[in-house]
């Protein structure tokens, strides 16, 4: 007598066997191959050269944004100093006060 899981493994053979001589087969092969074709002709790329892209890009992003807080600190500075009155250099004559 044989056991149910030989039964099955018997069937799932012969399920198989069934399917690997059908045209279901071909029909596999043949668009696997012609997807194949079409997406290496396509300039696609890899999930994982994606991921490694998209990683240094916000690396990227993260420089760019502490470069314009630090560029917007400069500005600050500068606009400050441009505000303040000018001082007289020492020993030049101050302006306003006659001889």
């Amino acid at each position: 007598m044989i056991n149910r899981s030989d039964w099955f493994e018997d069937l799932q053979k012969n399920i198989s066997d069934l399917i690997a001589r059908s045209p279901a087969a071909d029909i596999e092969r043949n668009v696997k191959g012609f997807l194949g074709q079409t997406f290496s002709r396509l300039d696609l790329i890899t999930r994982e050269e994606f991921d490694i892209q998209a990683e240094l890009l916000a690396r990227t992003r993260a420089k760019v944004d502490a470069l314009e807080a630090q560029v917007q600190a400069l500005e600050a500075r500068l606009a400050a100093l441009e505000k303040r009155p000018s001082e007289p250099a020492p020993g030049a004559p101050s302006g306003g006060q006659g001889t």
